[in-house]
């Protein structure tokens, strides 16, 4: 393991790193608050889901600045008495989950489908192309809204598990299409290189010619577009659930709390809608200057 953080330390994409200190601020940031997220039930002060541990007493104190504040509770409470630093951080966990899992899946279907658009052409290229302007004219809230309504009505008592299931279906289903047309691009031209008319003459099947020779050399471009989604795909979450469509108030996103937040924003009780907005700002933008870099490192022309 520590050989091989060595050699990529060492490599070019490693030294581009070492060379921009924005990309080492935003990796640093982006790398605290996902080992935060990660580690939530041991680097969190409370459980703000346990609601046995709650007590409405401590409801909308203010943070430990504030005469009224106290050190428990460093960034004050909510307005049931949780832990702002421990819904951050639990609440990243969800926002970074739902990103990380409906990209993942957004990569997986829009690689294979754009792959085989550009490979094979023809009538399912114009296929799928078509099937991705129809996506594009669907925004991710309106899919969201429509997988609501109906999960809602065909399994009303899966409420919490639906609410995670819509976030990652709507993400997923708006978010491929940007990488189906990237592969598919990407595709059309390597198929009339060299290397793959050599395989082609000495008979290698066309799916090992796209998954070992096709493949590798179209996954650039999605690892930076990939980067940016999950900055998008975070963005996104907290768009639903502050519409209410999203992660449930048992299990609050970053979203929900800042939607829960919202309610008290004007009645002096500001620290519960204001900083769980600063969160998502920080990874959001931690993430698009992350994938920024990774962009400019993997162009040849900026090396």
């Amino acid at each position: 393991m520590r050989a091989a953080w060595m050699r990529w330390w060492d490599s070019d994409l490693g030294y581009s790193l070492r060379r921009s200190p924005t990309a080492m601020l935003a990796a640093a940031i982006a790398l605290t608050c996902g080992l935060a997220a990660l580690l939530a039930p041991w680097v969190a002060p409370h459980n703000p889901f346990d609601l046995a541990s709650l007590d409405l007493a401590d409801a909308r104190l203010p943070p430990v600045w504030y005469p009224e504040g106290t050190w428990r509770y460093p960034l004050g409470t909510d307005d049931q008495g949780r832990d702002i630093l421990s819904a951050l951080i639990y609440g990243a966990r969800i926002s970074l989950f739902v990103g990380l899992v409906s990209v993942a899946l957004s990569v997986a279907i829009g690689v294979a489908l754009g792959l085989l658009a550009g490979f094979v052409g023809g009538w399912l290229d114009a296929l799928l192309m078509r099937l991705c302007d129809v996506m594009l004219s669907f925004p991710a809230i309106l899919i969201a809204l429509l997988i609501a309504g109906v999960g809602k009505a065909l399994f009303p008592n899966a409420h919490e598990t639906l609410a995670f299931g819509v976030l990652i279906t709507s993400i997923t289903l708006t978010g491929w299409v940007q990488y189906a047309r990237t592969v598919r691009g990407s595709t059309l031209v390597e198929r009339q290189k060299e290397y793959v008319q050599a395989a082609r003459v000495i008979g290698v099947a066309p799916w090992r010619i796209m998954l070992r020779h096709v493949l590798p050399n179209v996954l650039g471009p999605v690892l930076v577009l990939a980067t940016i989604h999950v900055a998008t795909a975070i963005i996104t979450e907290a768009t639903l659930s502050f519409l209410g469509v999203g992660a449930p108030p048992t299990a609050p996103s970053l979203g929900t709390l800042v939607r829960i937040g919202n309610d008290y924003l004007f009645s002096g009780e500001w620290w519960i809608t204001i900083f769980p907005g600063l969160m998502l700002v920080l990874i959001a933008l931690s993430v698009n200057l992350l994938g920024d870099w990774l962009r400019d490192a993997l162009n040849p022309r900026l090396r």
